[in-house]
């Protein structure tokens, strides 16, 4: 089994800069609309993540058109939590770094379109 999440975004373009360039996943696959991408495909380490636009969601299948106010809320486990916080900084905080109960190191942050972003590692 195999789980993908895909969060619908209002600009793919901004999109990335969390995605790639701070946390390092790859661009492995776009879908252009005219000047704009419309579909992403983003890995790093065997994980994935689909971004589609509202726009491209609206053309495709509607009814998954994002209640107003929703967000998404991924969780993601990591190896070098230190390192993961270093490339987070910035970013506006959703989960102040916190160790739980459960035995994770947990930090969360907002992406650009308020989607909810939790990294965590075992201690």
């Amino acid at each position: 089994m195999r789980l993908t999440p895909v969060l619908i975004v209002e600009e793919i373009e901004k999109s990335l800069p969390f995605w790639v360039e701070r946390m390092g996943f790859a661009k492995t696959v776009d879908v252009p609309d005219g000047d704009r991408l419309s579909f992403a495909i983003l890995v790093r380490e065997g994980a994935e993540v689909m971004l589609q636009t509202v726009a491209s969601v609206r053309k495709d299948e509607p009814k998954f058109l994002p209640k107003p106010g929703s967000t998404s809320v991924l969780f993601i486990e990591v190896d070098d939590f230190e390192a993961t916080r270093k490339r987070l900084e910035g970013y506006p905080i959703a989960l102040a770094e916190r160790t739980t109960f459960y035995g994770m190191k947990e930090i969360g942050v907002f992406d650009a379109d308020g989607n909810v972003v939790i990294f965590a590692a075992r201690v």
